[in-house]
């Protein structure tokens, strides 16, 4: 039996699979590449977040090195704070990504422009925070990268419908690499005294590695033939499965994909809540991490969860994304900030390694989903607008997490009862 007579048999056989138009020996014939597409994707997962995760790494640095910290004011809280939160960087991290992120799926989808400016401004990002003599300038680079990763991720994403499914699971593993690798890179370079400037220059390579993955290794897609595709799911039966076309067509389909979207912007407004407005503050004294590395290191074990669980996608799926948004919820109400009762910085290495796999979790199993649920011809769109809800999630954590950190900074400082 023919590899197209066979998937002819199994779609009789089974009323919820449905085969996409295209020739199932195109798709034999793609497998030979395919590790092409696979790397291509994981390559352009790590690159596009590098810059992102970076500046979020560095935030307390930035921070610091235009806001030093006033001792007087240190000694009235004794939480030996920072006014500009790390919330303040986490702003400028997201809400140009977000504005692009909403704004993308509406333009033509020219894919080698929109690559050749997010590398463009993924370089211009690293230069403008290295040779920053100001705190505009900084945020200027920090604002330029974040705009790179937003057109990064929702070109790539929307790419990825012309690809095997899988580029999906190695795109998200991807991403999750660059969050190990980039805050275990910022870390360890600033521990061995390299400055900011030196830090960032060297950091250079990743825009240019994203360009030779891209219009190098990325095989070009059979825009002519889809691939084949399973959809395994009732609605699509149902629904029309025309591509969207015009403004008023795409508006309306938007509320078709609430049920991701939703989840995962709760997940990431809790999670980034935690990093960018909590983790600063905590400290614990007289251990082997005086109180910068405490937070750069958080930093590096949160990311650890994150690729971890968005390497994770063909080994276990989980379709109820909302209970990670609960289990995240918890996480926030686990108030060691304000009383610092927890007796061990392991417990909270522990805690914030969860939270990690919450997050990266929440965002691959989403997109997974979708690319098993939504049909080829709509799934440019859809991924495109999903990809802006953990924008949203994280661009309300941002606002929230500055008035909750400076009210927090203005607590006297708890004693820490028990050390382990």
């Amino acid at each position: 039996m023919t590899a197209s007579k066979q998937q002819e048999a199994e779609a009789e056989h089974d009323p919820q699979v449905v085969v996409t138009p295209g020739d199932a020996s195109h798709s034999s014939r793609q497998d030979r590449g395919l590790w092409r597409d696979l790397t291509s994707y994981w390559i352009l997962g790590l690159c596009n977040n590098y810059g992102y995760v970076v500046m979020l790494s560095a935030a307390h640095d930035i921070i610091k090195q235009f806001n030093p910290t006033d001792d007087s004011e240190e000694s009235l809280s004794g939480r030996n704070c920072h006014l500009v939160s790390t919330g303040a960087i986490l702003l400028a991290d997201v809400l140009p990504s977000l504005f692009v992120k909403i704004l993308m799926p509406f333009f033509p989808f020219w894919v080698n422009f929109r690559i050749a400016l997010a590398v463009a401004f993924s370089a211009a990002g690293f230069l403008l925070v290295g040779f920053a003599n100001a705190e505009w300038m900084a945020l200027l680079g920090v604002i330029i990268t974040s705009a790179s990763s937003g057109i990064g991720e929702t070109t790539f994403l929307a790419y990825s419908s012309r690809y095997n499914k899988n580029v999906i699971s190695t795109w998200s593993s991807g991403t999750g690499g660059a969050g190990v690798i980039g805050s275990l890179s910022y870390a360890s370079l600033r521990s061995l005294d390299f400055s900011p400037r030196d830090t960032m220059l060297i950091m250079l390579i990743f825009p240019a590695i994203e360009a030779f993955a891209f219009w190098l290794l990325l095989r070009r897609p059979q825009v002519d033939i889809l691939p084949v595709t399973t959809v395994e799911s009732t609605e699509v039966l149902i629904s029309d499965e025309k591509p969207l076309v015009g403004f008023k067509e795409k508006l309306s389909y938007i509320k078709h994909l609430f049920k991701y979207m939703l989840p995962l912007c709760l997940v990431y407004f809790f999670e980034y809540f935690i990093n960018q407005g909590l983790f600063e503050l905590v400290y614990f004294e007289d251990i082997f991490l005086d109180k910068d590395s405490q937070y750069r290191w958080l930093n590096v074990d949160y990311q650890i969860g994150v690729f971890i669980s968005r390497s994770s996608v063909n080994l276990f799926q989980l379709d109820k994304i909302w209970l990670m948004s609960i289990f995240q919820f918890v996480n926030v109400v686990y108030l060691e900030v304000i009383w610092w009762y927890t007796p061990s910085i392991w417990i909270v290495f522990a805690i914030v390694l969860w939270e990690g796999l919450l997050g990266g979790g929440a965002y691959v199993n989403t997109f997974y989903r979708m690319s098993k649920e939504i049909s080829p011809e709509r799934q440019q769109f859809a991924m495109a607008m999903v990809v802006q809800s953990d924008s949203y999630g994280i661009a309300l954590a941002g606002f929230l997490a500055i008035p909750v950190h400076n009210a927090i900074c203005g607590l006297p400082a708890a004693a820490r009862s028990l050390v382990w």
